[in-house]
């Protein structure tokens, strides 16, 4: 619970520039309007597009604020304030299910391009699932990428876990093929595979992910499958596109957001479940083992607007 605790705290001060570009802007519309109107909406709706937040996200939360407003017969301004961070709440709730590969013997491919910070959210993600008591195995399958399976390793070390690595330049595949027999033979929970993701060459990734996912479904077919894109938060709307391009060549589960300290567009976050229909499962929000969290809605929305857990 103090990590939970402490981890709400760096939320709050990282989500600080994205709070600037929203919720300041709302409020003095709060405080600024002196009834309900259509301008009152679409100062509001505004703000949030302005904010990351995306049209299909907004829209929602606009409808589901004004349906709130109606039902409840409200004509002050002022009193929307909460209804406006629940409807926000409501558009990202992920539920307890996107979690079920935890409880099952699973096969987790993370994905996603350079400079994101994919290995470092499989080396987080991997210390996170070791001090839940699983038995985690780690395959270097980013072979494309020099420094990936060096990288890779330290964070296995530091999560005290076993990893599998492949020669640099050597086929992912093999070295996924490799790691499956090591997970079985050690009756590992999760194999997690750091996998590259180069988006200019669709054509190759769809290949190289393809011959992964049919060797998984050939040696390992009783695995639980999750597929994973780590998407850098601070490139807002271009994140966006990424998960757009991914969802094309792979069947994305879930996603994970880095770097959402210190960007103003966390707004994000919101857009990408909306649009898209993929959950962000896991943020980060600093570079230490604890600042990948899993995603908590209420969480982040409070976070956002400064307001303290309940």
């Amino acid at each position: 619970m103090e990590e939970k605790k402490g981890f709400f705290k760096r939320l709050v001060a990282g989500l600080a520039k994205t709070r600037d570009n929203i919720v300041s802007g709302i409020d003095a519309i709060f405080s600024g309007f002196s009834s309900i109107d259509d301008d009152f909406y679409d100062e509001i709706e505004e703000i949030l597009v302005m904010g990351d937040i995306g049209i299909n996200a907004t829209t929602s939360i606009i409808d589901d604020l004004k349906q709130k407003v109606k039902e409840q017969n409200i004509k002050e301004p002022s009193e929307c304030k909460q209804l406006l961070i629940d409807s926000i709440k409501s558009q990202m709730n992920v539920g307890e299910t996107a979690y079920e590969f935890e409880n099952r013997k699973s096969v987790v491919l993370v994905i996603g391009v350079n400079g994101v910070g994919k290995t470092t959210s499989v080396g987080k993600l991997a210390g996170k699932l070791k001090d839940q008591g699983k038995k985690v195995v780690l395959a270097a399958a980013d072979t494309f990428r020099a420094a990936a399976g060096e990288q890779l390793k330290e964070w296995a070390d530091r999560a005290d876990v076993e990893i599998i690595c492949g020669q640099e330049g050597s086929d992912p595949a093999s070295v996924v093929y490799d790691a499956i027999a090591a997970a079985k033979a050690r009756d590992a929970d999760v194999l997690l595979c750091d996998t590259a993701g180069r988006l200019h060459n669709k054509k190759n990734l769809m290949n190289e992910l393809g011959k992964i996912n049919r060797i998984i479904e050939k040696e390992y077919p009783e695995a639980f499958r999750e597929t994973l894109v780590v998407l850098d938060g601070t490139t807002g709307q271009n994140a966006l596109a990424q998960a757009r391009e991914f969802k094309e060549v792979a069947e994305i589960t879930g996603i994970i957001l880095t770097k959402l300290d210190g960007t103003a567009k966390g707004g994000i976050a919101v857009a990408i479940h909306a649009e898209l229909g993929i959950p962000v499962k896991y943020i980060g929000v600093g570079e230490s083992i604890d600042d990948l969290q899993k995603f908590d809605a209420d969480e982040f929305v409070n976070a956002l607007f400064n307001q303290t857990e309940k």
